[in-house]
């Protein structure tokens, strides 16, 4: 495998473009989904205890609606700490895992309040599986995941695809599956593949691009 379809939002589809490179991979650019920030006034923290954060996405986003600093961070993996981390916040504790490890963290560490600044319609519900915790989520939609209508790419040996939100995109799009190998962030992105005829369908072992690209393995050396 050599050419990869890159399916993730901007900006991340370039970071990811850039380590495929890095591996020897040809990256194939086509984003299946675009970031839309919503139109949302300056938060308030009356009330809340601590911020949550799902997305490298909704730190962003959230960092330009507000110069606060001043209430602990709860992230769902470690790329979305360093992003907390680089807008300015000094505590930060990451999951390093999916969904439910930050409910984990947030049941263990966080008590009270919890501010949730992410997606408009997020991967995973996190209010539930909080249900009966000392803390509670309170959910700031800041940004919107939009089908961008990309066309499947001519040819390519590889896709990878971040969320389950771009793997429906992707069976509504592709009609070369079953020449590909797909990988994917984890098995609820992974299960919309399913109705494809792909060559093969790859898990990540951890919910990050770290281990996506393990997955994807290394390309054959150039002749």
């Amino acid at each position: 495998m050599r050419r990869v379809w890159v399916t993730r939002a901007e900006p991340g589809a370039r970071r990811t473009a850039a380590r495929l490179e890095a591996m020897g991979f040809e990256p194939i650019v086509a984003p299946l989904l675009r970031i839309e920030r919503l139109a949302v006034e300056t938060p308030d923290f009356d009330g809340v205890d601590a911020l949550a954060f799902t997305s490298v996405n909704g730190v962003e986003i959230f960092a330009d609606l507000t110069d606060r600093r001043d209430r602990p961070v709860f992230a769902v993996g470690d790329r979305t700490a360093e992003a907390a981390r680089a807008a300015g916040f000094d505590d930060v504790r990451s999951a390093g895992g999916a969904i439910g490890d930050l409910a984990d963290l947030l049941r263990a560490k966080a008590r009270g309040v919890v501010l949730v600044p992410g997606a408009q319609e997020p991967a995973g519900d996190i209010g539930a599986l909080l249900a009966g915790a000392a803390v509670a989520a309170r959910l700031l939609p800041v940004y919107a995941a939009m089908g961008t209508g990309a066309t499947t790419p001519d040819a390519f040996d590889a896709v990878l695809i971040h969320s389950p939100r771009a793997a429906r995109a992707l069976t509504a799009t592709s009609g070369q599956a079953r020449n590909a190998v797909a990988v994917a962030i984890s098995g609820a992105t992974a299960a919309p593949l399913k109705v494809l005829p792909w060559r093969e369908i790859r898990v990540a072992a951890h919910p990050d691009e770290n281990a996506m690209m393990s997955a994807l393995g290394n390309p054959p050396r150039a002749v």
